[in-house]
């Protein structure tokens, strides 16, 4: 094998490189793919796939416990937390699987090892030479511990999907996606949860009315909210442990999630050796994943911006299109949907109604919201939120922010208008199916073009 000279050598099997392989070889490309643990990475394995498991069975609990009102006579009597581990791994195997036999379909040779760029055209694995003429960098992201020992009392994610029991409570450090999904679903599986985040709201990723919704949503559901509050300190002790922020305050919980984002997996890989450009520990690219060392390529958690699997993903395949010769268009962040899968659901792409003020100007934007109360599923479903459009006036749709039960599944017609610039009248002129939430969408865009029929005023 050390004499192959391989089309590409792809060091990672996360999201972004196996999309690199597999479109890679779906191109002709001789391909490796390197990987120390398993193929689908940290999002099939320790991330997206198992929390959404979770989440679901989350749901699931929460839909029980509202039965009655329905005229369903069902009881919650507990969560076996075995049997949840045991549906969720069952997924995330049949998963794996899957994707193995996929990998081994289009002949590419994966190589398990630690990998380590030796050079512009070589991966070094286990003291052996892989060489390719492209080397594509998709060694992930890894959990932020802001220095903390970690244990069965302080948890990143990772840890959090292993607990074989429900915590009875939980303080949670940071209020970004992780955060508040975990809060979520531990609130609805039973658990007395608080989240403590540094900035002025939850989710600030996302549009400022959606964070409010979300805030309002929780305090609801008895989740405890604390924003603008910096974490200090943590004891441990035999009841769990005892939170101090730098209010002080403290907080006592069973177990502590640290929620405060990924960094990314570059430390002693050689890149910076190899003369790769990097910041703050980032690979940095152009919009084609090219790095600063020709013939070397960087995808997903690695390259600053969004970290979501789906982004990587659309990277390795932009790369591996480019390095077959194709032209495909880059990956634009700001066009990428996001979806935060807590109950309410967040759903979003495009920009906030603030930061396309600051891009194209205050005077330029208009924006409508349809409240979800006045949409028949949504009443059907018992839940609250909304659905806004950020436009220019008299221009495109720029921004499709959501929040309610099952709004994530709206993202992708949210995608399609702001990716394709379709304006208020191009998406009022749709026929939205009745009754479903995707209707809430129709309705926003009528009142963005002033035709509003079930908004009031």
């Amino acid at each position: 094998m050390t004499d192959t000279v391989y089309d590409m050598v792809v060091l990672g099997a996360g999201s972004g490189g196996y999309a690199a392989a597999l479109r890679g070889a779906q191109l002709g490309l001789r391909v490796a793919l390197i990987e120390a643990d398993k193929v689908g990475g940290t999002c099939l394995h320790r991330g997206c796939v198992p929390t959404k498991a979770l989440l679901h069975a989350a749901e699931t609990a929460d839909a029980v416990r509202g039965a009655r009102a329905l005229g369903v006579d069902a009881e919650l009597r507990g969560v076996d937390m075995a049997a949840l581990n045991a549906y969720k791994d069952s997924i995330v195997t049949r998963m794996y699987k899957g994707l193995q036999g996929l990998v081994a379909s289009r002949g590419i040779d994966l190589i398990a090892g630690r990998g380590r760029l030796a050079a512009s055209d070589a991966v070094e694995v286990d003291g052996r030479a892989v060489r390719g003429r492209n080397i594509v960098l998709a060694t992930g992201s890894y959990s932020k511990t802001l220095g903390q020992r970690i244990d069965e009392r302080v948890l990143t994610s990772e840890g959090a999907l292993r607990l074989e029991r429900v915590p009875a409570s939980a303080v949670v450090l940071g209020g970004g996606v992780i955060g508040v999904e975990f809060a979520s679903a531990w609130a609805s599986l039973g658990a007395r949860v608080t989240i403590v985040e540094a900035l002025p709201r939850l989710v600030p990723g996302e549009d400022e009315a959606v964070s409010k919704q979300l805030e309002r949503a929780f305090r609801k559901r008895r989740i405890a909210v604390r924003t603008n509050t910096m974490f200090e300190s943590v004891e441990r002790h035999d009841g769990g442990v005892t939170v101090h922020t730098q209010d002080g305050k403290t907080h006592d919980a069973e177990v502590m999630l640290i929620a405060v984002g990924r960094g990314p997996v570059t430390a002693d890989l050689g890149y910076e050796q190899a003369g790769v450009a990097m910041d703050r520990g980032f690979v940095t690219t152009d919009g084609f994943g090219r790095t600063s060392v020709p013939g070397v390529w960087a995808v997903g958690d690695i390259v600053p911006g969004v970290q979501l699997a789906h982004r990587g993903f659309a990277q390795g395949i932009v790369v591996a299109e480019k390095i077959a010769g194709l032209d495909p268009a880059p990956v634009d962040d700001a066009l990428v949907p996001k979806v935060t899968f807590c109950e309410p659901e967040i759903a979003s792409v495009g920009l906030t109604e603030a930061r396309a003020r600051q891009v194209h100007g205050a005077d330029a934007v208009t924006t409508a919201e349809f409240n979800v109360a006045g949409n028949a599923k949504s009443q059907i479903l018992g839940t609250q939120g909304f659905v806004k459009l950020v436009s220019l006036k008299d221009g495109p749709i720029v921004g499709f922010h959501a929040i309610g039960a099952r709004m994530g599944e709206q993202v992708g017609e949210g995608q399609l208008i702001v990716n394709w610039e379709a304006d208020a009248d191009d998406v009022a002129a749709l026929v939205h199916a009745h009754p479903t939430q995707n209707e809430t969408l129709g309705e926003a865009a009528m009142a963005l073009a002033g035709k509003p029929l079930h908004n009031h005023g």
